[in-house]
């Protein structure tokens, strides 16, 4: 289905495109980042915020973690210091390349397996196709963000893979 530097790829993929949706926002005011926009997760920060815990939550997954709820709280508003979020952004970032550098085409084959949010119902979906969730998911929520962010004025880089530096 996939391989593993089809992850590679888009590991290198989601650190561009969010280190430049973060270099745009670093353009806005806190309060512009904070302001409801009409998306989804209303904010540029709320939605800044769901992609990273989201990353976090899958990227357990991936690593066999079943319960990641346990220790991953997700939230909108946290965190909410800007130099902070920048921070643990680029760590994730790091995260995910690191997880994608290690990767060999077997580690996509298989199961994940876990239990979301009450723990009660347990969930399998194949390997390959979390991985594959792990990025579009990323992709979807950079794109409002990009449109949020041009709309405010600030200019982030285009989103094209094929201008992936």
């Amino acid at each position: 289905m996939i391989s593993a530097e089809y992850c590679r790829l888009m590991a290198r993929y989601n650190t561009w495109q969010n280190n430049s949706l973060v270099t745009a926002a670093n353009e806005l005011t806190n309060a512009d980042r904070r302001k409801d926009r009409g998306a989804f997760f209303q904010s540029i920060a709320a939605t800044f915020n769901h992609i990273y815990w989201a990353d976090a939550l899958i990227l357990q997954r991936l690593k066999g973690n079943e319960r990641p709820e346990e220790t991953i709280e997700h939230s909108l508003s946290d965190p909410s210091d800007w130099s902070e979020f920048k921070l643990l952004r680029s760590q994730r970032n790091d995260e995910i390349q690191e997880w994608a550098a290690l990767l060999v085409d077997s580690d996509l084959s298989g199961i994940v397996v876990w239990y979301p949010g009450d723990g009660s119902t347990r969930v399998e979906k194949l390997k390959a196709l979390c991985a594959i969730e792990l990025f579009t998911h990323q992709t979807h929520h950079r794109g409002q963000i990009h449109a949020m962010l041009t709309a405010a004025g600030a200019e982030p880089e285009p989103t094209n893979l094929s201008m992936l530096p």
